[in-house]
This record gives C-alpha cells, structure tokens and sequence, in this order.
C-alpha cells in the first residue's frame, strides 16, 4: 500500500495579482472602459460573490473575462454594497410595531473600506507586467488611483476564493 502525502503549502501559493481601482464610475461602465485600454473583454458574471458576516448578507457583482490561450483569469469585483438592514421595535401607541429599516455597507475586503473595485488576475505563471496594466486603467477619467495590493497582507483572503 502506498502513503500519498498531501503538502498544505502547495494549497496555500498565491498565484493571483489583485489591483486596487479606486473611482466613482458604475461598474458596468468600468468594465466598459478597461475592455477598452486592456485587450480583455470582460463581461458580467451570472454567479456574484456571496459574503456573510455579522450585519448580514450581501452579493458583490462580479465581470470575469477568461483567456484560455493564456491561461489567465480576469475578475472585476466591487468592494463595496449596501444592504438593507431590518429592526423590529414593539412600541406602544402610535408606532406600535413599526419596522425600521436602515442601509450599512458590506465590503468584500474590508481592509480596504475605500477601493471601489478589485482587479483580480489569477493564474499569473507567465509574466504580467501590472505596472503597465495599472498604467492602462489609470488613463481613464474618473479613475482617482490604481495600484497593486499585496495580498499577504490581506486578512480576509477567503474572500478571494471564488
């Protein structure tokens, strides 16, 4: 009988980038504008992301564009999302029973509570210079900053698997 021996390390390998897009730009139109500066053509995901965490529960849209020559996989994911938060009060007189509801924001990294969006580009074995790729994205209008985040430092990786 064999022993097969699993190494945990070899799961725990980052072969994403993740760049950092700040703006005020709706994220279709986000998507819009960099299949224009990158030859990529990212289109909306049908699966968003979903996140759980004590205020509730939210979906983050999600464009994905998947070079299959290249081996590498594009993901434009917002940061951030309101959601709907309902309490229930039990008063008496006028506003007896009355439901409040109030929105929060949810962010899908939330150590990063001001980037607008993630770039997130896996399977990153062939060299990709993000450098120009940052570059490209920050000559559109009404992008305030790009820049590449180092993931190690990042908490609340799980989210990124997807």
């Amino acid at each position: 009988m064999t022993v097969h021996k699993l190494h945990l390390e070899e799961y725990n390998e980052i072969d994403y980038q993740l760049i950092a897009i700040h703006t005020s730009l709706e994220d279709y139109r986000l998507a819009y504008y960099i299949n224009q500066n990158l030859p990529i053509i990212l289109k909306k995901s049908n699966s968003t992301i979903q996140i759980n965490n004590k205020d509730g529960e939210s979906q983050f849209s999600r464009f994905i564009f998947e070079d299959e020559k290249a081996s590498v996989y594009w993901n434009l994911i917002q940061n951030k999302n309101n959601i709907l938060v309902g309490t229930q009060t039990l008063n008496q007189g006028l506003f007896a029973e009355t439901n409040n509801k109030f929105s929060t924001k949810i962010y899908f990294i939330p150590e990063f509570k001001k980037v607008d969006y993630f770039l997130k580009i896996e399977n990153t074995e062939t060299a990709i210079d993000i450098l120009e790729i940052t570059n490209h994205i920050n000559k559109i209008d009404r992008i305030s900053a790009v820049y590449a985040v180092n993931v190690e430092n990042i908490k609340s990786k799980n989210n990124l698997i997807f």
